[in-house]
C-alpha cells in the first residue's frame, strides 16, 4: 500500500548557483559548493529521488514506478516510461544562460524532449528579475544579428521580480533567470536546454559551457512577445486564498494556496499530485500517515491515496501541483 512520500534532495553544482538553499530550507548542502539545482522529486538518468519515509524508505521512485505505476499515477500518463513531473529548487546567485526548451512538434527531429515549465519565486532580493520572451518587435533577423555581436540579451523582455510572483513557461519561451533569485520550479519531466547565450564566462571546469545555437534558433517562438507575470488574482475561501499559476493542457497543472493558522484543506482525489511548502508549515493527512512539512520541502501523494487533508499549524502558503489527467 502506498502513501504520502517526502523524497531525498538531490543536489546539483552550477556556475551561477550559491548557498541560499541551506540558509532558507535548510537544505544539508555539500561543503562549499555552489548549488544552483535541488532535484526535489525526480525520476531522471541524471538522478532518481530516493524515498526518505515510511516502510518504503530507501527505495527509488524509479522502483515506484516499475513495481507500483498504476497504484501511483493512476489516469496519469508517464513521460517516456517515467515520473511525469520533474520538481526543482534553484537557487540563481549569478544569471542562468539565455535559453530554450524544445517544443513538443520539434523536440523528437532535435533529438531532445519538450520542456514546459513553471516558476514560483520563493525569495528575491531588491534588483531580482528574469529574462522571458522577446521585447516586442524583434525579429528573427535582429535576434541572430545581435548573437552574432554578443548583445543578444536585449532581445530579451526583462522583468522584475519578488517573492510570490510566477512565470508560465511554454517550451519554446526564451528564458534565463537573472541573479538574486530563489525558485520553485514545476515542469515535465525532461532535461533538454539549449543555450543560445552565456554571457562569454566558463563553467566550473574553466571552460566555456555549451552553446546550442542552431537548436535554440530552431525552437525559438519568435512571435512571443513580452509575457506577463501570472496575475495575482486569487479566489477567496473559508479558511485564507488560492490562486491557478498553470492549466498546461496536457501538461500539468500548478496552484498557490494560502492558509490561515488552523485551517484545513482538502484536495479532489482524481490522481496524484505534488505539494511544496513555500513558508509556514503544514501537517499532510492521509489515513495511515501524517506527514509535517515546512518551507522547501515537497510530499508526492499518490493516485490511490483515499484521503488527503492539509492543516496549516501556521499561516501557511505551499503550491499544489498535478500532471494533467486527460
Amino acid at each position: 500500500m502506498l502513501y504520502p512520500f517526502t523524497f531525498q534532495p538531490l543536489f546539483k553544482e552550477r556556475v551561477w548557483g550559491g548557498r541560499r538553499l541551506a540558509a532558507l530550507y535548510g537544505k544539508p548542502l555539500p561543503a562549499s559548493a555552489p548549488i544552483g539545482e535541488s532535484w526535489e522529486i525526480s525520476d531522471r538518468p541524471e538522478g532518481v529521488s530516493i524515498i526518505a519515509n515510511g516502510p518504503l524508505a530507501g527505495r527509488d521512485l524509479r522502483w515506484l514506478m516499475e513495481q507500483h505505476r498504476d497504484e501511483l499515477l493512476g489516469a496519469a500518463q508517464p513521460v517516456n516510461g517515467r515520473f511525469p513531473l520533474l520538481v526543482k529548487l534553484l537557487d540563481a546567485q549569478d544569471k542562468l544562460s539565455l535559453q530554450v526548451h524544445p517544443p513538443a512538434a520539434l523536440a523528437a527531429q532535435l533529438n531532445g524532449e519538450p520542456k514546459t515549465e513553471a516558476w514560483y519565486v520563493g525569495a528575491a532580493e531588491t534588483d531580482a528579475d528574469i529574462y522571458v520572451g522577446l521585447r516586442r518587435g524583434t525579429t528573427r533577423a535582429d535576434f541572430e544579428r545581435r548573437l552574432r555581436d554578443g548583445t543578444v540579451a536585449e532581445c530579451f523582455h526583462r522583468l522584475r521580480v519578488r517573492r510570490g510572483d510566477a512565470m508560465f513557461l511554454p517550451s519554446g519561451r526564451v528564458h534565463a533567470l537573472g541573479a538574486g533569485s530563489v525558485i520553485f520550479e514545476i515542469q515535465q519531466n525532461s532535461d533538454t536546454t539549449y543555450r543560445v547565450f552565456d554571457w562569454n564566462r566558463v563553467g566550473l571546469d574553466n571552460k566555456p559551457r555549451a552553446l546550442h545555437v542552431e537548436q535554440a534558433l530552431a525552437s525559438i517562438a519568435f512571435d512571443d512577445f513580452e509575457p506577463a507575470l501570472v496575475p495575482a488574482h486569487f479566489t477567496a475561501t473559508p479558511h485564507g486564498r488560492t490562486r491557478t499559476l498553470a492549466n498546461a493542457e496536457g501538461v500539468f497543472q500548478m496552484s498557490e494556496h494560502q492558509l490561515h493558522a488552523d485551517a484545513k484543506a482538502t484536495f479532489d482525489r482524481a490522481g496524484l499530485f505534488v505539494l511544496g511548502v513555500v513558508e509556514g508549515e503544514i501537517s499532510l493527512r492521509s489515513s495511515d500517515t501524517e506527514l509535517t512539512l515546512t518551507a522547501g520541502q515537497f510530499a508526492l501523494v499518490p493516485a490511490c491515496v483515499a484521503l488527503a487533508e492539509v492543516s496549516a499549524k501556521t499561516d501557511a502558503t505551499f503550491l499544489h501541483a498535478a500532471p494533467w489527467i486527460p
